[in-house]
């Protein structure tokens, strides 16, 4: 039984490798997430045969940033794919602009606080502004709400703390960067257990690496599930 909670990232070369495993998950999954890496492999391809002819629903992770006009017509193109989510940066009028080329459509519009593969000296090098970097996501988020938002993408360590926002009320929480317990972090820095993540106030946890690079990766879907299942949705 899946759990749609459950988001698999195919992080894979392309898409005939990516097919081959969802293939192999069958219907422990149901949500998949297909990144800028998959895009110049098939990936607008896959995503369209998994979600009309496999019923996954599906998440596409672009993290546009651009002028407002270019977003607004990105996201009008993407609509018409019947996705269920797109992220863009969380700047307020990149999240605007990407709600409006929505408009009409079922698909959430995520933003993307801070990368979970940065910390605060790689925000340093990168000449973001001083400060802790948790209350900065939780300010991006707040701010990107504010703007339309359907939603956030941050690390599980500051799931807790957007959750209590006023503004994510009704709001999704979407964190990358989860790593069953023992799991390598890989490159991620700001990381969660599955438990941890949903007990910390997210809806939804994308899992890549620990699934697609498992010996046997249904197996390994299958223990992120037994542990998801004690968390009520």
């Amino acid at each position: 039984m899946s759990d749609d909670r459950l988001i698999v990232a195919l992080d894979l070369p392309n898409a005939v490798q990516a097919l081959a495993l969802t293939e192999q998950l069958g219907e422990a999954v149901s949500f998949y997430k297909i990144g800028l890496g998959m895009l110049t492999g098939g990936g607008l391809a896959l995503a369209n045969e998994l979600k009309q002819e496999h019923g996954k629903r599906l998440f596409l992770d672009m993290k546009l940033f651009d002028i407002s006009a270019t977003v607004e017509a990105a996201v009008r193109g993407l609509a018409r794919f019947d996705l269920d989510f797109l992220t863009v940066h969380g700047d307020p009028q990149v999240v605007q602009a990407a709600k409006q080329g929505a408009a009409g459509s079922g698909l959430k519009i995520l933003a993307v606080t801070v990368l979970t593969s940065l910390d605060r000296a790689d925000l340093d090098a990168a000449m973001i502004r001083p400060g802790d970097l948790a209350e900065i996501v939780c300010e991006r988020a707040e701010r990107a709400l504010d703007a339309g938002a359907d939603g956030v993408i941050a690390s599980p360590r500051e799931a807790a703390a957007i959750r209590a926002l006023p503004a994510a009320n009704g709001r999704l929480i979407v964190p990358p960067g989860i790593r069953p317990a023992g799991a390598d972090a890989g490159d991620q820095k700001r990381i969660a257990t599955p438990a941890g993540a949903l007990g910390g106030g997210a809806d939804h946890i994308v899992i890549g690496r620990p699934v697609w690079a498992a010996p046997a990766p249904r197996s390994a879907v299958q223990e992120i599930l037994d542990e998801m299942s004690g968390i009520p949705a």
